[in-house]
């Protein structure tokens, strides 16, 4: 085998400036990743506010530890969760290799990492030098139709006029798979816009966007969100939760309820740190399937700070019952997501995101993660009966299912009041579990 070493640069964004965090030295045969390593900068350990690129194998609790050193991905894995985490994901490979004009999947994982750009999720750049710029990569309102038009033309494998090509910036460094672009609103906040694709046989934005803001009635921490007719078409907007408003050195973010005239106040744009529950369990996606919502749960009592534990645990029980109540089996590891908050010093469960019913006239059906002692099993006894590893009383796990519960029951009500059109509710119905179907009588005796 012969490899061929690549030495990149990963930045941090640290305030309101990109600072040089240290250097990724990435050795791969091809297209094929074999191992990684990654030193710290001395100057940057010596920053204060210095953010780890990841809490399990490139942890900063221990600076001396780190201090000179070359660090391995944990349990023989050939990339570091947190950079992986900031490299595109299917989305965005695609658009890279249309930008390129490559068959896909051609590409070494260090030409995916720096064409990313720096809108990436989280706090990090990837670049190919100490001296290299941040490069942009947000569309506005007034563009979205035409990134729109160009994701749809990726999304179907055509080509992409120069008239279009402003989507290789604004779709680069985004993960999923489903066309999409981050943008930026007339105030300047930043948002990520989800399109509508062509193969849909349902309407994916507005029944996406209906399931969050359900979930948010229910009490899970739900980033705002909004709907927006373009033409015929419907496009999803999220904002991003890992920017926010603040002044120059201090870590205190903008009350919500004046975050859009932000620029106005003279405050600056700052990101928080992104890693997804893959990297917290140190593992390859490969082996998400054999993993549980228990295994997340003490991943949180591990990497995530004191004063959120048991607040994160418990949501993090609750996202499981909304999934086994709505039928979301895309629950895999890197749709649970953890943000550094620098207002704690630490990690906490990020808002949810990427939330979608699918319907099923399976009378036994199962999530992605493990859900309890019965495996994947989508039933509520199962959820219940796993309820210490979340650090829950019987009475406490009893009154979170009878919480969200009391919600999904009437998700009809709520997705007509959203605007979801008739047939678009019917065509997702079979998704909504009634608690009789998932629940035991021994158990709905317990439910308050």
């Amino acid at each position: 085998m012969s490899a061929t070493e690549h030495k990149l640069f990963v930045f941090a964004h640290i305030d309101t400036e990109w600072l040089p965090a240290g250097q990724l030295t990435l050795s791969e045969d091809g297209t094929q990743l074999i191992s990684s390593t990654f030193a710290y900068g001395l100057r940057y350990l010596q920053r204060p506010g210095a953010l780890e690129v990841d809490p399990v194998a490139l942890s900063l609790r221990d600076k001396l530890s780190v201090r000179g050193k070359a660090l391995f991905p944990p349990n023989d894995l050939p990339a570091f969760g947190g950079i992986r985490d900031a490299a595109p994901d299917a989305w965005g490979r695609r658009v890279i290799e249309s930008r390129l004009k490559v068959p896909a999947n051609s590409l070494p994982e260090s030409a995916y990492l720096l064409h990313a750009g720096s809108q990436r999720v989280g706090a990090l750049d990837i670049r190919a030098s100490r001296e290299s710029s941040a490069t942009p990569g947000f569309g506005t309102w007034n563009n979205l139709e035409y990134l729109m038009e160009a994701a749809q033309r990726i999304d179907e494998g055509l080509p992409v006029p120069a008239a279009l090509e402003e989507i290789f910036a604004e779709g680069s460094a985004l993960g999923g798979a489903r066309p999409k672009a981050t943008v930026r609103d007339e105030e300047r906040v930043l948002w990520l816009a989800k399109f509508p694709s062509r193969r849909d046989a349902l309407a994916v934005p507005e029944v996406e966007t209906a399931t969050l803001r359900l979930a948010a009635i229910a009490g899970l921490t739900v980033p705002p969100l909004k709907l927006l007719e373009l033409g015929s078409r419907t496009v999803m907007l999220i904002r991003r939760f890992d920017r926010y408003w603040a002044k120059a050195g201090a870590d205190v973010p903008l009350p919500e309820d004046l975050l859009s005239t932000a620029p106005a106040y003279g405050l600056a744009e700052k990101r928080l740190g992104f890693v997804s529950g893959l990297t917290l369990l140190a593992c390859d996606e490969l082996e998400s399937p054999d993993k549980s919502y228990g295994d997340l749960a003490q991943a949180v009592r591990r990497y995530c700070h004191p004063r959120v534990i048991r607040s994160n645990n418990r949501e993090l029980f609750e996202r499981l019952v909304f999934n086994i109540l709505v039928s979301n089996d895309d629950d895999h590891l890197r749709n649970h997501g953890f943000v550094f908050d620098p207002r704690l010093g630490g990690w906490r469960l990020s808002p949810l995101y990427d939330v979608m019913p699918r319907a099923s006239l399976a009378p036994e059906r199962r999530l992605h993660l493990g859900v309890g002692p019965q495996g994947r099993a989508a039933t509520l006894d199962n959820a219940f009966a796993g309820r210490e590893t979340f650090t829950l009383s019987a009475e406490a796990a009893a009154e979170s299912i009878a919480k969200v519960w009391k919600v999904v029951r009437e998700w009809r009500v709520f997705f007509e009041q959203y605007g979801v059109e008739p047939q678009q509710i019917e065509k997702i119905a079979p998704a909504f579990r009634h608690i009789d179907e998932v629940a035991t009588r021994e158990l709905r005796k317990l439910i308050p």
